[in-house]
């Protein structure tokens, strides 16, 4: 394990709620507990518990969102989340995250990004590059790696870019005002949009609008595909041909073949 560890590391598929560290979710957890909001008991084996069915995982996330509602907490955990990365030696992190709307406190999609953005100003641990420079080849990444992470006489860097997430719940019109989002904010890391939350819920037809928007401005897409089976899907999202694929667990022969000849590599994580 620590060899791994000490590997440099390319992380392509990081979401971030997904990646809260479970003693900061308890201790939120227990403030809303005290503040009534929620019952701590009910959710703390939500939290702890390790083998999951995707349905925990979604429950497990739907709690998270509760959590993790106002800005300050926003930009905490992604301030950890990104110090986490780079304590096990990654060197490039690409971090997804849904643009969230409360109006109860005054959030937009545009303060959530803002609040993202404040957390990765606020890394101290290691030097951190979240501009707008683009890599165009693997080589590339592969020397950050080593040159970035595994040279013992400077301090570590991590470079982090940012995408944008359309929830599957959401609308035509919040999945455009997404892809307007992530153009506004290019300057800042943004350089794609995901699609992604609950598979049994919303259908690919509603996001096409703003994902055919996103590429044609020249933002990459990946699109979380075949996480349950539904061969109505997987198909035009493979036709629509994503830099990257998520999951890809139920996949027919022939669709691994499509997947194999137009060269779109599948992240899971």
């Amino acid at each position: 394990m620590k060899w791994w560890v000490s590997m440099p590391k390319i992380e392509l598929h990081a979401h971030l709620n997904g990646s809260i560290r479970d003693s900061t979710l308890l201790e939120l957890a227990r403030v809303l507990g005290e503040k009534g909001v929620i019952v701590f008991s009910d959710v703390e084996h939500v939290i702890m518990k390790n083998d999951r069915s995707l349905g925990e995982v979604f429950k497990l996330f739907d709690l998270i969102h509760i959590l993790t509602t106002d800005h300050k907490t926003v930009t905490r955990i992604t301030k950890e989340v990104v110090e986490d990365f780079a304590s096990e030696n990654v060197a490039y992190l690409e971090l997804r995250t849904t643009p969230k709307k409360n109006d109860s406190i005054g959030m937009s999609k545009h303060s959530y990004m803002e609040a993202v953005v404040e957390g990765l100003r606020a890394v101290s641990a290691v030097d951190i590059d979240f501009g707008p420079h683009k890599f165009n080849t693997q080589d590339s990444l592969n020397s950050i790696a080593m040159n970035d992470a595994c040279d013992g006489t400077k301090r570590k860097k991590i470079y982090v870019r940012l995408l944008l997430s359309i929830d599957r719940r959401e609308t035509t019109e919040a999945a455009i005002e997404t892809v307007k989002l992530a153009l506004e904010m290019r300057d800042l890391g943004v350089v794609g949009i995901d699609l992604s939350g609950n598979p049994v819920v919303g259908e690919w037809k509603t996001f096409l609008p703003a994902l055919k928007f996103a590429q044609k401005q020249g933002l990459y897409i990946t699109l979380h595909c075949g996480e349950v089976p539904n061969c109505q899907e997987v198909q035009p999202m493979l036709d629509f041909l994503p830099q990257r694929i998520g999951h890809a667990i139920f996949f027919e022969e022939e669709e691994w073949r499509q997947l194999k000849t137009s060269k779109i590599p599948v992240g899971y994580p």
